[in-house]
């Protein structure tokens, strides 16, 4: 069996959770409040500037030069040409490059982000790619199911959102890391793969909570205003 498999049937439960989720479904059927999406892609880019810092400490923990090359063009790619696609697509929803740029983060980006920073500072290659494993592969899940929806890829705001993550280039990157996580679990011991469990659904629970974050545009309780 397949490592993957078994993190899959063990976040299965909470996976599921993200198919029903409103504002899931709400990109899906385009009735989402567009508001809430624009706190979704203000927090989603302060994510992404974290995600990019992993993708530079997977090159560094790479145990050879081919996984160390892929690691460096992810890097590359996502502060160079995906970044940008936000940034562009951000001030399409009426969110300014300025605004976005200063976008403080919430609790939950907050949280989440810092705790894939640190099991993988902390950690080994394989603890990094149990953290980040769950949001490439679910949001392909997620693009793949709301791409069957008939008028999602037209909707006028959401289209473009579903068609990047149900897109074969996506989804070719979701499986670059699942076969690289089924590498690196192989010979470990039971407690080793329980740890690497625990935290691909740490971090899988951590999804969930950023799809209720925007849904709710949690910020700080203390904060005006």
């Amino acid at each position: 069996m397949l490592f993957t498999n078994r993190l899959y049937e063990k976040a299965k439960y909470i996976w599921d959770q993200y198919y029903t989720h409103p504002f899931v479904k709400g990109i899906g059927d385009g009735t989402l409040d567009i508001d809430k999406f624009r706190f979704y892609m203000e927090q989603d880019y302060l994510y992404l500037i974290d995600y990019s810092r992993l993708f530079a400490l997977g090159s560094l923990k790479a145990p050879d030069l081919e996984t160390m090359t892929v690691f460096a063009n992810l890097l590359h790619s996502t502060l160079n040409d995906e970044m940008e696609l936000h940034r562009q697509y951000a001030e399409r929803l009426g969110i300014p490059r300025e605004k976005l740029e200063n976008t403080k983060p919430a609790p939950t980006t907050l949280a989440y982000t810092g705790y894939m920073l640190n099991i993988s500072q902390r950690g080994s290659l394989a603890d990094l790619i149990a953290a980040v494993l769950p949001c490439t592969w679910s949001y392909y899940e997620i693009g793949l199911r709301l791409n069957q929806i008939p008028g999602a890829i037209e909707h006028k705001f959401y289209g473009e959102w579903v068609k990047m993550y149900a897109s074969e280039e996506f989804g070719q990157l979701a499986e670059w890391l699942k076969n690289l996580m089924n590498k690196l679990a192989e010979g470990k011991t039971e407690q080793e793969l329980k740890e690497l469990e625990d935290i691909f659904l740490t971090t899988s629970k951590f999804e969930y909570m950023f799809w209720e974050m925007s849904y709710q545009k949690q910020m700080w309780p203390t904060d005006e205003e």
